[in-house]
């Protein structure tokens, strides 16, 4: 029971932080949701802060399949950092619930340990992708993996915010900046 238990509180705070647009949540309401009580999500996890960190794991790691599957289907350099672009706006991570979570993973890791040095693992890692796959195609792989990796989650960060836009958009933009930085690397 303990996994199915554990998998239920992940998938409610995620829920619930998605409905609050916060970590303003209580144990409570995300055990509540779990259909379990508080004591037994204070059990399993001991807080909120752990409860949302096993969430986040959570995002990152259905985060990490997509890149993955996507990585899986790519059969030249570009096509590799394009899967992982094509990746980071897959409408899995525009769920309202999971950008919630990102949005409270980048705030709360300005004053959190944990949330920072899992912030700091997702952007390693996002880095060091890049940078693997330009290493054959680009002069230059760790600035634009850098260069890459900012565009990413500034696009993501403006298109979960605004109204008018979209993952679609985003995708196309940071798309096109790698063929600028491609184009200009062939140079």
């Amino acid at each position: 029971m303990e996994p199915l238990r554990r998998s239920a509180l992940v998938q409610a705070t995620i829920h619930e932080i998605g409905a609050a647009h916060t970590l303003d949540v209580t144990v409570g309401q995300i055990a509540k949701r779990a259909g379990m009580s508080t004591a037994l999500a204070h059990h399993y996890f001991g807080g909120k802060d752990q409860i949302f960190l096993a969430a986040m794991r959570h995002i990152l790691s259905d985060y990490r399949a997509e890149v993955l599957a996507r990585m899986a289907e790519a059969s030249t350099p570009r096509d590799r950092v394009a899967a992982i672009i094509i990746a980071s706006f897959d409408e899995t991570c525009f769920a309202p619930a999971t950008v919630s979570a990102w949005m409270t993973l980048y705030a709360a890791s300005r004053t959190n340990v944990g949330t920072q040095a899992l912030l700091r693992i997702y952007q390693r890692r996002l880095r060091s992708n890049l940078t693997h796959a330009l290493r054959q195609i680009s002069a230059q792989p760790e600035t634009d993996a850098d260069t890459l990796a900012a565009l990413i989650d500034g696009h993501y960060l403006r298109a979960a915010l605004s109204e008018n836009g979209t993952a679609a958009h985003a995708k196309h933009s940071v798309l096109s900046t790698l063929d600028l930085l491609l184009k200009a690397s062939a140079k």
